[in-house]
């Protein structure tokens, strides 16, 4: 299972999910979803630009657990 760990990076950089979700570019309930981790995939061009607007990598948002 791949977890989403956007909270955690949110969290660290002390930014809100509707300052990610304007920066983004993308709506609140869709930034929402995919921080909860209820989307099933994401496009590479909106995790460029969540990785750009929170200075990470995707290794940083996403992390494989075995179920």
């Amino acid at each position: 299972m791949i977890v989403i760990k956007i909270d955690v990076m949110l969290a660290e950089r002390k930014m809100s999910v509707t300052e990610l979700s304007e920066r983004v570019g993308l709506s609140l309930v869709a930034t929402s979803l995919t921080k909860n981790g209820k989307v099933k995939g994401i496009r590479f061009a909106t995790l460029n630009k969540i990785c750009e607007v929170l200075d990470c990598q995707p290794g940083d948002l996403l992390v494989y657990k075995p179920d």
